[in-house]
């Protein structure tokens, strides 16, 4: 039935709120290796959520990014988010990543069909038509990828990896100068390259080949790629140096972005206490807040496990945030220490999975290189993300925030909103305020809230400050809940 408009006797309009931003995860590590073969320069980094059916798709055991990972997913509870990524301990070769082959496209009869097949690609820049080429005899995918191998004549490999459904070709040169490109059309005999997704509009993609990079090159080049990891190890073929260690823990220093950097030294240097050479000490000596350093003469990448347990902490729950010291670290050998080495160890900041001879071994002091707490480096991280990403949400989805006392005192609520769930996660509590005056707080006061917001009135605004639409500082002065690492019980007996 037709008629009038029902819009013209009640006019409704609907209106989205635009998305909110989210606060970046805390909850990543990037484990740094040089295993060739698997990540290329170009895709740079891999994400992973397990060890089975997962990383051990890609890297074997033996491999070190396969030990690290072993031991960060090892923790219980179990993190969910890892990153591997790669840089070129040695020179890395060009390669061709053919595009994804659905199940129809796998099917072996599509390969054995050919029995005169051709291949044009070129090979470190020299055009090259493969003829000749007969699939009839393959038993399977990889022997597809042999016959290929023969067909190149040393020039390539060609690879099938079944967990990626990709075949790849990669150049017998290596360095900046090795390349594979996309296939072409022969002149004649059956194109192959439709058949391994080779050409250019079959989805691959091509990676050129790499001189040698330093460390630090590759955790720049992880760093460019993605900026969701949030630790790092480095879990290399060959060992790397001390100097690249300070390197690397400089540039995760003055990161933009916050990080965490973690050693795991096997030196026994560490457990000297007139040594101040060794890399605990250097990096001690530094006072770096972002780089913590664990010693462990027979674990490789040990502080792997305790970033696993740490990316496991869940700062939207209730009491959910935790100290490092007196946790477990699985697949880590205990060290057995003297108290003397015991007291090195502590007095260069430096960490370690300790025996104890009541039969419990806990991971201790939990300190970064600086001496500050783990915990609380990761629970101002945390603090900082989320009051920034409040803030931002609240800019975001008003029609506006007037740049008035009213209007400011709105952006201080949603600070308070944010501190309230630093209180309810066990990182704040309240406590004597020992910082400067602030607001209407005063040094030696007690915060009873754990936290008190201010913003001055927008009175006391330049005029320049008013015409670039800029609120009043807003400051805070909060107290965090800290941990209990050490009891002293005196017991008076009386006969």
């Amino acid at each position: 039935m037709s008629g009038l408009s029902p819009g013209d006797v009640v006019s409704v309009t609907v209106s989205l709120n635009p998305i909110a931003a989210a606060i970046r995860s805390l909850n990543a590590l990037l484990i740094l290796g040089s295993t060739p073969g698997v990540i290329d320069t170009t895709e740079r980094l891999r994400f992973y959520t397990q060890l089975d059916g997962g990383v051990d798709n890609d890297y074997q055991p033996g491999t070190p990014e396969y030990a690290a990972a072993a031991l960060y997913f090892g923790q219980s509870p179990q993190p969910s988010a890892l990153y591997i990524g790669t840089f070129a301990q040695a020179a890395t070769s060009g390669r061709l990543v053919g595009g994804v082959l659905s199940a129809a496209q796998q099917l072996l009869s599509n390969f054995t069909a050919v029995t005169a097949g051709a291949l044009d690609i070129t090979i470190d820049g020299t055009a090259d038509t493969v003829t000749a080429i007969d699939f009839a005899g393959a038993a399977n995918l990889n022997a597809v990828a042999g016959i290929l191998t023969t067909a190149l004549a040393g020039k390539a490999t060609v690879t099938w990896n079944p967990a990626s459904q990709q075949f790849y070709v990669t150049s017998a040169s290596s360095g900046s100068t090795s390349s594979v490109s996309f296939s072409t059309t022969p002149g004649s005999g059956t194109d192959v390259g439709p058949l391994f997704n080779f050409q250019a509009a079959g989805g691959g993609r091509l990676a050129p080949g790499s001189a040698v990079e330093t460390p630090i090159q590759g955790i720049t080049a992880c760093a460019n790629a993605s900026g969701a990891w949030y630790q790092a190890v480095v879990a290399p073929v060959s060992a790397i140096q001390d100097s690249d260690r300070l390197a690397i823990a400089a540039f995760i220093e003055a990161s933009a972005v916050p990080r965490i950097y973690g050693i795991t030294t096997s030196s026994a240097a560490v457990l000297d206490p007139t040594n101040t050479t060794d890399i605990a000490s250097a990096v001690k000596a530094a006072k770096y807040n972002r780089t913590t350093v664990q010693y462990s003469s027979s674990t490789p990448h040990a502080i792997a496990s305790i970033f696993g347990f740490w990316n496991t902490v869940d700062f939207t729950g209730q009491n959910t945030t935790v100290t490092y010291k007196f946790k477990s670290e699985p697949g880590v050998t205990a060290e057995v220490l003297s108290e003397t080495q015991a007291a090195a160890l502590r007095a260069k900041n430096c960490n370690v999975f300790a025996a104890y001879s009541n039969d419990i071994s806990i991971f201790q002091e939990g300190v970064m290189a600086s001496g500050i707490f783990m915990d609380e480096i990761q629970g101002v991280d945390w603090l900082q993300g989320q009051a920034q990403t409040d803030v931002f949400n609240a800019l975001q989805q008003a029609p506006k925030i007037p740049q008035t006392d009213p209007g400011v005192n709105q952006l201080v609520a949603v600070l308070d909103g944010t501190f309230e769930g630093a209180v309810t996660n066990g990182l704040v509590a309240p406590g004597v305020w020992n910082g400067p005056a602030l607001g209407a707080i005063k040094t030696g006061q007690t915060l009873s809230k754990g936290y008190y917001v201010y913003a001055a009135p927008v009175a006391s605004q330049s005029q320049a400050q008013r015409q670039s639409r800029a609120a009043p500082a807003l400051q805070a002065a909060t107290t965090l809940a800290g941990a209990v690492h050490s009891v002293s019980v005196l017991i008076n007996v009386q006969r």
